[in-house]
């Protein structure tokens, strides 16, 4: 059952816990939903007019079957606001999942309030669609945000705006709503952890107000991405309805010709005898993208084929946090098109180090590698192979590398389509007392 919105007007002077006349319950004039994607919360920004009588009214809201924390409900007038004023709001007796504010006006008739709360079960998640071209070159990028809404109360016609990130004031808000939860519900306890909460949360408010005219003057339905501190916001331009218990999918952002490159990676400890491919890009402006963060989210990758666009499935990942000017990899899964052989060619064991007993307390060993690598694509790749060592080792070879860390080299070659190569490296490996490091 959706929350409810009732208006009491008192036609003359009535204990307090008189109810004489309701007023029908209108429709919301608007609703914006802020939802915060590192915890369980989102907030509420509604718009109602309503019929005041001139003198003391009364105004109910009930979250029956809602996951709304009543405790965060706050009321304001946005017209004729001089002349409204809420005197109190209180908990009623004897009647459950409900508040009541008593506001006295000077003015008799039509007044647009703004409710504003939080509540639970609304979600949102990001995907992505990443279609390459034949060569692998590049690609066209669209990202999605699917809302989902557990909350138990219908939100017509809504804006939606989407935070990511980790917010710590939202977080300390649901640590006192937790709190709250293991105590009793009496009035006094809820008041205040009401006034802890609006504490907590009277910076988070002050921002989602002020910067709310601001976008209702954008006329194209689209994201809109701005950097908020420590999190960022998107804002879906554009309103949906979104029921309890439904979900809807919504365009992010579409980037046409992305460079990507096919980098592809092979490291035995890692991946076994397979070779990894992955789609190489940059999150800059250089790249046709850069404008904001990208949000965890999961990727779907097509390469086309055929100049009408014939395309297969490429591979499914799952892609973390990616901020601006950060290089992503995105991993694709086995490419059998793409061969690394190592083969040991020769191992001997040199410089055998004995103790007074004859028995052996240092050696070293020369291992002689050789590294057969193989493209049968007919494009262009670039091949990453890492190899791993242990203990006092050093490596002499005539092909290029890098050291990665203390235990690990890196070999970058660029392949041609069709082409074949080789290359070899000595290791030599110092054990026991022969060990310098």
């Amino acid at each position: 059952m959706p929350a409810l919105l009732c208006l009491w007007l008192l036609f003359t002077i009535a204990p307090a816990d008189a109810r004489i006349h309701v007023v029908a319950l209108p429709d919301r004039d608007s609703v914006q939903l802020t939802i915060y994607n590192s915890v369980d919360l989102t907030l509420v920004r509604e718009t109602r007019t309503l019929t005041f009588r001139k003198g003391l009214n009364r105004l109910e809201f009930s979250w029956a079957n809602t996951l709304i924390d009543p405790t965060s409900v706050e009321f304001r007038a946005l017209t004729h606001a001089d002349d409204v004023d809420v005197l109190d709001a209180s908990f009623p007796p004897r009647v459950a999942n409900t508040l009541e504010w008593r506001i006295h006006s000077e003015f008799a008739g039509e007044v647009q309030v703004e409710i504003r709360y939080f509540t639970s079960g609304i979600s949102w998640a990001a995907d992505y669609v990443a279609e390459a071209s034949n060569a692998e070159n590049r690609m066209n990028l669209a990202g999605h945000v699917r809302v989902s809404n557990r909350s138990g109360e219908d939100y017509e016609n809504a804006q939606v705006r989407l935070v990511v990130g980790v917010v710590r004031l939202v977080e300390e808000i649901v640590r006192l709503a937790n709190e709250r939860k293991s105590k009793s519900d009496d009035a006094d306890e809820m008041q205040r952890f009401n006034r802890g909460v609006k504490r907590q949360a009277g910076v988070a408010l002050g921002k989602e107000l002020a910067d709310g005219e601001k976008r209702e003057r954008l006329e194209r339905r689209e994201i809109i991405k701005e950097g908020l501190s420590e999190y960022f916001m998107y804002t879906v331009e554009g309103r949906d309805t979104i029921p309890t218990g439904w979900s809807r999918r919504m365009p992010s952002f579409t980037a046409a010709e992305v460079p990507i490159g096919g980098y592809y990676k092979y490291e035995r400890e890692r991946y076994g005898d397979k070779v990894i491919r992955y789609y190489r890009f940059k999150n800059d402006k250089e790249s046709r993208l850069g404008v904001e963060p990208l949000p965890d989210g999961d990727v779907k990758a097509f390469r086309f084929f055929t100049d009408d666009k014939l395309y297969a499935f490429v591979g499914r990942t799952a892609v973390k946090y990616i901020p601006v000017n950060e290089q992503v990899d995105l991993e694709l899964g086995n490419d059998l098109e793409v061969l690394v052989k190592p083969t040991l060619m020769n191992w001997v064991k040199t410089d055998v180090q004995f103790d007074n007993r004859g028995n052996v307390k240092g050696w070293t060993t020369l291992e002689t590698w050789e590294v057969e690598v193989q493209n049968s694509k007919d494009i262009d790749v670039t091949l990453d192979i890492r190899r791993n060592f242990n203990g006092d080792w050093s490596m002499v070879t005539a092909a290029k590398y890098e050291n990665v860390d203390a235990t690990k080299v890196k070999f970058v070659l660029p392949l041609k389509p069709r082409e074949k190569q080789k290359f070899t490296y000595e290791l030599t490996t110092r054990h026991g007392t022969n060990a310098t490091k």
